[in-house]
Parts: C-alpha cells; sequence; structure tokens
C-alpha cells in the first residue's frame, strides 16, 4: 500500500504565501493501517489556522539540524513527512506518542509524500566530519548528489496541481574554498578543492527543479549546538589536551547557532521573498583561536595549549581540513532580506548552548 494517497478534491481559499500555495487536494497519508491526515478542508473548524499550515517533506530529518527543525515546525502546527531510508532510525528520533503530525516514509514511499507536501527541504548527507577514506568521501559526494537528483525529479515529474511550491535545499560554505584573507559572499566564485567540487555538484542538481519551483539554496556553515555537530567533536579534544587553538589559530570560522540555521529555513520556507543562494551562517565569524578562547571560558577549561594539526588529524584524518582550512563567510542576503540572527556572536552563542542562559 502506498504510503500517501490522494483521496479527494477540496479546493483551499488561501495559501501561505504568493510562492507557498497549497495543493487542491485533500491528501490522506497511510500506513499498516493507521491513517494520518495530511491536510483538512479549509470549511472545518479553526479554518484560519488551517489556512497557514504547511505540510513538509523533509530528507536528512534524522540528523543534528533535521530533528531541530521538525520539533519547529511542529511547534507551529505544520506537519511533517520524514523521508528517510530507515524507518526504525526515523521511529526512534520520532516515537508517534511525542511526536504527533508526522508521517515517516522510506523511499519506495517518496513520491507520493512529496506530492502531498507544500514545500520540501533537503538535508540529507553523509557527516563530513570524520575520517575520510577513498569510500568515505565517495560517500560523502554520493549521498548528496542522489538524494538531492531523486527529491528534484520527482519534483519535476510532478503535475502542476500536486508539485510542491518551494525547495529549500542545503549546500555547504565549503563551496568557496579555504583562505585566511578572502571573504566570500554568496556571489563569490567556488573553490578547487574536494568540498567545492561536492558543493557545487550537488547545488547542481538542486538547481535543475522545475522554474515554477521557489528554490532556496543555503550553504550552512559550522552549525553549534549542545546535542552534536562540530561542537560534539570539539569538546572531547579541549578535554584531552586541555583545551587551545586548533592548529595555527589563524583560520576563519564561519559558524552559526542551531536555532539560527533551523530558522533561517523555517522562514526560506515561508517568505516569498527568499530565493536563489543564502550563506547560512552568522555575521560575525571569528579567527578560530577567538572561538577557542571563548569555548575553553565557557567550559571552565584553559585555552593555552594548543592542538597541533597532526593530533586533529589523528582524530578526523582529512576530515580534519573542515576545522583547519577555514574561510571568512558573510550572510549578506540573510542581512538585506532583515533576518535577524539570535546569536550574532559566538560568544553568547557558546555560552547559551554550555552554559544554558
Amino acid at each position: 500500500m502506498e504510503l500517501c494517497r490522494t483521496t479527494a478534491a477540496f479546493s483551499w481559499a488561501h495559501s501561505i504565501s504568493p510562492s507557498l500555495h497549497f495543493p487542491q487536494r485533500f491528501s490522506m497519508c497511510e500506513s499498516k493501517g493507521l491513517r494520518v491526515c495530511c491536510a483538512v478542508n479549509a470549511s472545518a473548524s479553526g479554518q484560519s489556522q488551517k489556512e497557514n499550515q504547511m505540510i513538509v517533506s523533509v530528507t536528512g530529518a534524522t540528523g543534528f539540524i533535521g530533528r531541530r527543525l521538525v520539533q519547529r515546525l511542529l511547534a507551529d502546527n505544520h506537519r511533517v513527512h520524514v523521508l528517510t531510508r530507515s524507518r526504525s532510525k526515523a521511529q526512534f528520533i520520532f516515537p508517534a506518542k511525542d511526536f504527533r503530525g508526522i508521517v515517516i516514509a522510506e523511499e519506495p514511499e517518496w513520491k507520493d509524500c512529496i506530492q502531498g507536501s507544500n514545500a520540501v527541504v533537503n538535508l540529507a548527507g553523509m557527516p563530513i566530519s570524520t575520517r575520510w577514506s577513498p569510500e568515505i568521501k565517495k560517500e560523502i559526494k554520493e549521498s548528496r548528489v542522489r538524494i538531492t537528483s531523486k527529491v528534484v525529479d520527482i519534483i519535476n515529474n510532478s503535475q502542476d496541481e500536486v508539485r510542491p511550491t518551494v525547495l529549500v535545499s542545503a549546500s555547504a560554505i565549503g563551496y568557496y574554498g579555504a583562505s585566511e584573507t578572502l571573504v566570500f559572499k554568496e556571489q563569490s566564485p567556488s573553490g578547487n578543492d574536494y568540498l567545492a567540487e561536492v558543493c557545487r555538484e550537488w547545488e547542481g542538481k538542486a538547481f535543475k527543479v522545475n522554474k515554477d519551483v521557489r528554490l532556496v539554496l543555503i550553504r550552512i556553515g559550522v552549525v553549534l549546538g549542545k546535542d552534536g555537530g562540530a561542537l560534539a567533536k570539539m569538546i572531547p579534544l579541549f578535554n584531552l589536551f586541555a583545551g587551545g587553538p586548533l592548529g595555527s589559530g589563524k583560520q576563519w570560522f564561519s559558524w552559526i547557532h542551531l536555532d539560527d540555521i533551523v530558522e533561517l529555513i523555517y522562514e526560506a520556507l515561508s517568505n516569498p521573498s527568499y530565493t536563489g543562494v543564502i550563506n547560512g551562517t552568522a555575521p560575525n565569524p571569528v579567527r578560530l583561536a577567538e572561538m577557542c578562547d571563548h569555548l575553553g571560558n565557557a567550559m571552565g577549561r584553559p585555552s593555552w595549549l594548543p592542538v597541533p594539526d597532526f593530533a586533529l588529524k589523528a582524530v578526523l584524518g582529512e576530515g580534519a581540513s573542515v576545522v583547519l582550512d577555514g574561510q571568512k563567510v558573510l550572510p549578506a542576503r540573510a542581512q538585506q532580506l532583515g533576518f535577524t540572527f539570535k546569536y550574532p556572536y559566538v560568544k553568547d552563542a557558546l555560552r547559551a548552548i554550555l552554559l544554558g542562559s
């Protein structure tokens, strides 16, 4: 039985924005006898709330950013289709008793769920902060390119009346390559290293989406949060080496707090002004030595003993380049659009994450 089945047609009176129109249909999601309503008739009670309700399909929903995004969407009473390769993993992360309003779909069911959505967020991709063997490097690229291509193909092959109108697709600031001197904005050219190559191919698939679909590509920086991402890798190193600069400490560290990247994605879903490439970084990048000073202070640990390159590479292998190379990236488009960063300064972001203040 297909997970999501269109069973009837209703006309929605309004849409969340001029570029985020609700499909003119009623979608019922079914799985092994469990029926979850993906939309409701606008004439029902609570019409105003339903008029603003999004139905969002999310790849990478079980990841560091995806988990928080799902929580954010549900908090505002939107519905979420979790597009996953492992139903058991998704069910563990999103237990039904705690996460009402989501549908979990494995790949054969993605088409029906995407066509039952107003918008798609594509966050899928193998983590890059790990040891890079040739096999891992291949998977890092293919995990991004393949899933993005699949999502875009489903959208493009959908009829107009069931095609989502917004695609928010992740990329990374690795697109720009590394530099200690250059400043990168959205219009800056791509770099020449491995991560830049990955990002170019990744974005290239997203750019093939139907021209009637509003596309937002967010090049995400180093995401700081309590339960994953860069800090989960850096804190043990600080504990082991008593804290200190990683490598030379002169590298630029373009970061963003988890709450801010989730809010940026949320805004991109609902605000028709958000189109094209947007850098997902805080407005105040810092040198890595400064970042480490603030991290040491927040942890109550000294930050004077440098962690040498070879020690970091012993832990992360070639993946250490994510931290050791660095680039100064500014969120010019987000600022032009008036996006407000809750955590514009790394000191405040780290204090909030580590001390809960």
